[in-house]
């Protein structure tokens, strides 16, 4: 994969889709690498006078263009050395995103299109692209602004999963001269427990072990260069991860892609911290 492909970013004009392309545009100039805006919309869906509210204009003379234009210039107020192009793409956005992530070297998101949902759940095109993606995508949750410029907490956060979710964690901490808290979750099967005074605690300390252990192996391979925190803590992983997002500037997950499957390959972690992280969240798919 060539290493100029850009950063990829869907907008449609709302408060978090803006929120998206700060992020996008702090990301991209992190790598050195282009910005790419898109705004993928079918006309007759649009919320023509939300969408002219939100820019200011009458609602007949809104277009998708002016939607991309304002992005761009919000970009380059942000990065006036950064490479911008963009492109309006009359299709359902989801198609158009997860055909983008071919070819971005990371594709960008806001929690949810236009409309009265709260931001408490994600919109359904960001789940369909965080399911289906190419590339990492980072659903940028939250109600922090410059996250990524301002660094608030200096940490970033990875569920231990396979090599590229660690890949990917290691080498935004490293842009950013943060350190990485790697976070494996486990625990203690019910059926396990016991009432015998004498035995008590002892299946527990062994799946502690067991997590320490599994956390120890995934990371054998990090960077010598790395500042990393090891933590292993009880309780289901999605929940341990959402957690750990109250304290993190980004939240790395894996997500498994089978081949020639085409059902939503997201898993039950990755789909829990998309819907309830404190923070922006990245989405990196593993393959196999």
């Amino acid at each position: 994969m060539s290493m100029d492909l850009p950063v990829v970013v869907g907008v449609d004009g709302s408060e978090p889709s803006l929120r998206a392309v700060d992020w996008a545009s702090d990301e991209a100039a992190l790598r050195g690498l282009p910005l790419r805006i898109v705004n993928a919309c079918l006309w007759e869906r649009y919320e023509g006078a939300a969408l002219a509210h939100d820019l200011g204009k009458p609602s007949e003379r809104v277009l998708p263009q002016d939607v991309v234009q304002d992005a761009v210039r919000r970009a380059g107020a942000r990065h006036p050395d950064l490479k911008v192009t963009s492109e309006v793409v009359f299709e359902e956005p989801e198609y158009a995103l997860v055909r983008e992530s071919r070819n971005a070297s990371a594709l960008v998101t806001g929690t949810r299109g236009r409309g009265g949902m709260t931001e408490a759940l994600l919109g359904s095109v960001s789940l369909t692209v965080a399911g289906h993606a190419h590339c990492p995508v980072i659903i940028v949750r939250g109600s922090h602004d410059n996250q990524a410029r301002a660094g608030r907490h200096g940490r970033i956060v990875v569920g231990v999963g396979g090599p590229a979710t660690l890949g990917f964690a290691f080498e935004e901490a490293a842009r950013r001269n943060v350190p990485v808290e790697a976070i494996r979750a486990w625990r203690c099967p019910a059926h396990e427990s016991t009432d015998h005074p004498l035995l008590a605690g002892e299946p527990a300390r062994l799946h502690e072990q067991q997590a320490v252990d599994a956390l120890e192996a995934a990371l054998q391979d990090a960077p010598a260069s790395a500042e990393l925190h090891r933590r292993t803590v009880e309780g289901p992983a999605g929940s341990v991860l959402v957690a750990a997002s109250h304290h993190a500037d980004l939240l790395v997950v894996g997500a498994r892609r089978r081949p020639r499957h085409f059902g939503l390959q997201l898993g039950r972690v990755a789909h829990r911290v998309l819907h309830h992280s404190a923070c922006p969240v990245a989405i990196v798919p593993e393959q196999g």
